[in-house]
């Protein structure tokens, strides 16, 4: 029998798919769910709708698409130095750490190529001179992080998206950790945590699919006691011109897509945040995506 419950877009059922109970809800433009080894449903209620607004409270605040929250205050100050509070303060110390270990590789001031380039799968390539227009006001080195003043010099701005959520799935990890003993697992559009071992004794099983360059769909499963997944990719997100695949990951330095890189990369880490990270890191390595990825004896896998 299952059992079901709605409230606020939220529900709570037992699960068809793994023993226990799961809530699922939208935020920020995907499916999410977290899966309890439990099969006490008002406690899962109570706990998913505490997921929920979490999820829902991080996207207000740091989504681009927003004109209410701070980052559009930050991309709208016009050079004026904007104080952060204690929370994206802590994003901004991570943005720019992995801003200089990346090498400029991973850029939160990068987003305004997308003014040039629609990955839509048509044929629309962009200029030299339109992308070239663009590199000025990018470079997370111009702006200035004295915290908690960040200043952003007029023409640039900022997009949080490359890590929004996977961190949301880490503070909902962390949320429901502080109330929950049991196992768990958080799964936001793919972007997945989980808490174990289940109460057999048993790992989480986690679903991996992906289209190589022939594509053809290639399923893998992975188990999973604890830790992030993430994947990385540009199965969806491309454009093709003269029988050349221009991918959606794109060099901030250069303007352009990155060549030769895996069609995905699925890794595991400690934390949702560090998998995104790692798999996003690998991808702009091109052809070295997985010697990157084995220096860093990061467990991951990748669809060519």
């Amino acid at each position: 029998m299952t059992y079901s419950f709605q409230l606020t877009q939220l529900k709570a059922e037992h699960s068809s798919s793994v023993a226990g109970c799961k809530v699922a809800f939208s935020a920020m433009a995907s499916p999410c769910e977290v899966l309890f080894d439990n099969d006490d449903l008002t406690q899962v209620l109570e706990l998913g709708l505490l997921a929920q607004q979490e999820a829902q409270r991080i996207e207000r605040k740091f989504s681009r698409y927003r004109d209410d929250n701070l980052v559009y205050a930050i991309n709208h100050s016009q050079g004026k130095a904007i104080s952060l509070d204690e929370e994206t303060a802590g994003l901004m110390d991570f943005c720019y750490q992995i801003y200089e270990l990346s090498e400029g590789s991973f850029d939160i001031s990068s987003g305004l190529l997308r003014q040039a380039w629609h990955f839509d799968g048509s044929d629309n390539i962009p200029t030299d001179a339109q992308v070239e227009q663009l590199l000025p006001n990018i470079g997370l080195d111009k702006a200035i992080w004295h915290p908690p003043l960040f200043t952003l010099p007029a023409g640039m701005e900022i997009d949080l998206g490359g890590i929004g959520k996977e961190y949301a799935v880490d503070k909902v990890f962390e949320l429901i950790q502080q109330r929950y003993s049991g196992a768990f697992l958080v799964n936001f559009g793919g972007d997945i945590r989980v808490h174990g071992p289940r109460s057999d004794g048993s790992a989480w099983s986690v679903g991996i699919e992906g289209a190589d360059a022939e594509r053809t769909v290639k399923q893998t499963t992975v188990k999973l006691l604890s830790g992030g997944l993430a994947t990385s990719g540009d199965s969806k997100r491309f454009l093709l011109k003269d029988g050349i695949r221009y991918s959606h990951i794109l060099n901030p330095k250069t303007g352009y897509p990155v060549v030769g890189a895996p069609r995905s990369i699925t890794t595991v880490a400690a934390t949702c945040i560090q998998a995104g990270i790692l798999s996003s890191l690998a991808l702009m390595k091109g052809n070295a995506a997985e010697e990157f990825l084995h220096q860093q004896s990061i467990q991951h896998w990748s669809i060519r």
